[in-house]
């Protein structure tokens, strides 16, 4: 017997057809909210795929062997894991934040 699974169709208003189908074996109780997020977590993968081959040369080894490959694709990773740590952290204080800035008067001036 096949698991129960729920078809998630997208139909914009105004729309003639539906635009997008989902199937998930995801348990009953899950609540819409989360089928439809996790359904439209693709966009992000297809864009994360991108940018590894585009940006960071995942696509760009040529060599013959399976350890030079292992090593390529490890340090791409590495490499988007940064970037995406970067994208993400809070912005560094400036020199003039009032988080930085010394209590102390500068003898320079």
């Amino acid at each position: 017997m096949l698991p129960d699974c729920w078809l998630l169709i997208e139909w914009p208003e105004g729309a003639e057809a539906p635009t997008g189908y989902w199937l998930s074996s995801l348990p009953s109780d899950t609540p819409i909210a989360d089928l439809v997020r996790l359904a439209k977590v693709r966009w992000r993968i297809e864009h994360d795929y991108r940018e590894l081959k585009h940006s960071l040369g995942l696509d760009h080894f040529e060599g013959l062997s399976w350890p030079g490959r292992r090593h390529h694709v490890t340090l791409v990773t590495a490499a988007h894991a940064f970037l995406i740590g970067q994208r993400l952290a809070p912005k560094a204080p400036g020199p003039h934040s009032l988080s930085t800035r010394s209590s102390m008067p500068s003898r320079t001036s």
